[in-house]
């Protein structure tokens, strides 16, 4: 008869006890290596080289991107600032009829209307506004001495005031994203009237000034009805488009945007001869929705529609549309109209083809 546990030596008893355990060890651990090489045996080898090439693809991949977004400027990337203040939007807030117009018009005329004692103020306040909005602002400067040879939209300041004027004005938007048409008509009108003698030159002054502090410059050219290519660029090499961001057409003008992407195109390839390549266009298409007028007239001519809204464009060598014009706003006291720059609902109305 066997023994009972409690027969058994302590010895012996002992010997029992440890025989199980050694064997569970030994069981424990062979289970533990077939389940480990099966794991290895599931998972391929990792190649770590090609692993860390990947990765350094996908970051140079990502780095790349970043730049390039960087690399678009900001005022490729956003619209152009609506004045709220427009003549424009105060018709339309009364009569919706001028809507239309009213969203569209962007850009602000600086004149001897903001002197120079108040011309950094007021580039500074709209250009603050535009970051708010985050749009683009826009700006006419149209101050040079006997601007526009005396005809309807004459005025200006003497050389040393716009001088300091311009230095103002760029103050004031130093820094903030700003564009700026620089004297429409003036490089077009050059040989028409006396008192031009400075215009080059402090139209050179301005595109240095405003460039310096971080504005982009579109320096007008007139329109591609006016000057051959080689001529305006020859006018525009003298007024310092090599700091430009580039030139402006068709401001306050009827031509097609296709004649004036043309016009551009021979521009800027004129330019290029010149040593001042990859310049860039901005094209007014406030009022050149159906082309200019059959017999020649260009001073509030019942014929003009409205064009293209306003936008960036940033392809074929054009940076924007523009409503550089305003639309509604008379050019003169001709075919009807009001003093320059004043708002006429009759020059509207047309322009909408009512």
């Amino acid at each position: 008869m066997p023994p009972t546990p409690s027969t058994r030596t302590p010895a012996r008893a002992a010997h029992l006890v440890l025989v199980p355990a050694a064997l569970a060890v030994v069981l424990l651990a062979t289970l533990l290596t077939g389940l480990t090489g099966s794991a290895r045996a599931a998972t391929p080898a990792v190649d770590a080289p090609a692993v860390q090439a990947a990765q350094a693809a996908q970051a140079a991949q990502a780095a790349h991107a970043v730049q390039a977004a960087a690399a678009v400027d900001i005022r490729l990337r956003r619209g152009v600032l609506v004045d709220p203040s427009s003549p424009a939007m105060g018709a339309a807030r009364r009569d919706a009829t001028y809507t239309p117009v009213a969203a569209n018009t962007h850009t602000r005329w600086f004149t001897e209307a903001v002197p120079v004692d108040r011309a950094r103020a007021a580039a500074a306040s709209w250009a603050d506004y535009g970051r708010q909005k985050n749009r683009t602002p826009m700006i006419a400067v149209y101050g040079l001495p006997n601007r526009d040879c005396g005809s309807h939209s004459s005025g200006g300041f003497d050389p040393r005031s716009y001088r300091l004027w311009v230095e103002q004005i760029a103050l004031g938007l130093k820094g903030k994203g700003a564009v700026v048409v620089l004297e429409p008509d003036a490089l077009g009108l050059l040989g028409s009237c006396a008192g031009q003698e400075l215009w080059t030159s402090l139209i050179r002054y301005a595109t240095y000034t405003f460039a310096r502090n971080g504005t982009w410059v579109y320096v007008d050219a007139g329109h591609s009805s006016w000057h051959p290519a080689n001529v305006m660029a020859d006018r525009l090499a003298q007024s310092g488009v090599q700091w430009a961001r580039g030139v402006a057409t068709n401001v306050s003008n009827y031509r097609t945007t296709n004649d004036e992407l043309a016009y551009g195109r021979s521009l800027v390839a004129a330019l290029a001869t010149r040593g001042y390549a990859g310049k860039r266009q901005l094209v007014d298409t406030s009022r050149n929705g159906v082309g200019p007028a059959r017999d020649g007239t260009w001073c509030n001519t019942p014929h003009a529609r409205l064009g293209s809204k306003p936008r960036v464009v940033n392809a074929g060598g054009v940076d924007f549309y523009a409503w550089v014009k305003r639309p509604g706003e008379s050019d003169g006291t001709c075919n009807g109209g009001p003093g320059a720059g004043q708002w006429w609902p009759t020059g509207a109305r047309r322009l909408l083809g009512r």
